[in-house]
């Protein structure tokens, strides 16, 4: 187990090199000069220049790459356009509220998502499977800027249980954001669940179990279910790793001050330290997870080897 854990970081190592320099390359093919929006308006010309000269972006592209991977071995990830303060300094502000969304959404989406994945997967084609897969359907097909305006009036201003915008108000701020965060999510794992334990209800030993005589429930829940998480768990780490990186929409509709609204206000700034961080923090997000959940598998099914 140690030794493929191991492998596996190491692999890590020449991955998150290409990201690097797809990073690199993608920010600074977006539109607009961030020298021009540190200097501000009524900056002259000299001015523009001086700015860009401090910044480093007359060098050479590959002078500049060659800066940003050294300041990223030592743990540098530069100082931020915007605000001036340490790129680690501004993630760091924001880093724990995006992981409190993400956890209150899975938390919530999986449990829903599988309850409904299961029940539709054990009534195929009756009525409860119908129902289950019409929010299924719906919970993919919403967009999730419009459910997050529609639970803002409904459940906002016109009830007034929850807060409208920000994170100042505990476990409250966070039911609207992971609502709407986690229906997609909810959906997708009702789907793939539902999917998963209509083919293993097909197998032998399910109807060697049935010719026994045990009862329906103890069949799906001891025998189905477990086989068919094997297949759900690698929906949720992926979607795990989505909600982390995906949650820009979401923390914009409510103000919510994560990584992902720091993602739009680097992009609208032109920060490339911090945006070159962010998008290779949630590329570090990918990996790991997948990691996590080769080593779930394991866990789930003894017969998988980790070599």
């Amino acid at each position: 187990m140690f030794r493929y854990v191991l492998k596996r970081l190491l692999a890590v190592i020449p991955t998150l090199i290409l990201i690097s320099i797809f990073v690199f390359s993608f920010v600074r093919l977006i539109p607009g000069d961030p020298a021009r929006r540190v200097a501000g308006v009524d900056a002259t010309l000299e001015d523009i220049e001086m700015i860009r000269e401090s910044l480093g972006l007359n060098k050479p592209v590959l002078e500049q790459y060659k800066d940003y991977m050294l300041g990223l071995l030592r743990g540098d990830l530069g100082t931020s356009l915007k605000t001036k303060r340490p790129v680690t300094y501004e993630i760091g502000l924001r880093y724990m509220n995006t992981v409190r969304l993400t956890l209150a959404s899975l938390f919530w989406s999986v449990i829903i998502g599988v309850l409904i994945g299961v029940f539709s997967g054990k009534n195929r084609s009756k009525i409860q499977d119908y129902a289950g897969m019409t929010f299924a359907v719906s919970g993919i097909s919403i967009p999730s800027f419009w459910l997050g305006l529609i639970l803002i009036q409904l459940f906002a201003v016109k009830l007034r249980w929850f807060p409208t915008i920000g994170a100042d108000h505990g476990w409250r701020s966070l039911i609207l954001p992971s609502l709407t965060l986690g229906a997609s999510v909810a959906a997708i794992i009702a789907r793939f669940t539902r999917s998963s334990i209509i083919g293993i209800l097909k197998e032998d030993y399910v109807r060697t179990a049935r010719a026994k005589g045990l009862k329906e429930n103890k069949i799906i829940w001891k025998h189905v279910f477990r086989n068919s998480m094997i297949a759900v768990v690698t929906v949720v780490g992926l979607q795990f790793g989505f909600l982390l990186s995906g949650s820009v929409v979401t923390e914009s509709v409510f103000a919510y001050p994560g990584l992902g609204s720091l993602l739009i206000d680097s992009v609208g700034f032109r920060d490339y330290p911090t945006l070159q961080s962010l998008i290779l923090i949630f590329s570090l997000h990918f990996v790991l997870i997948n990691l996590f959940v080769d080593l779930i598998y394991a866990a789930l099914n003894p017969e998988i080897k980790l070599k």
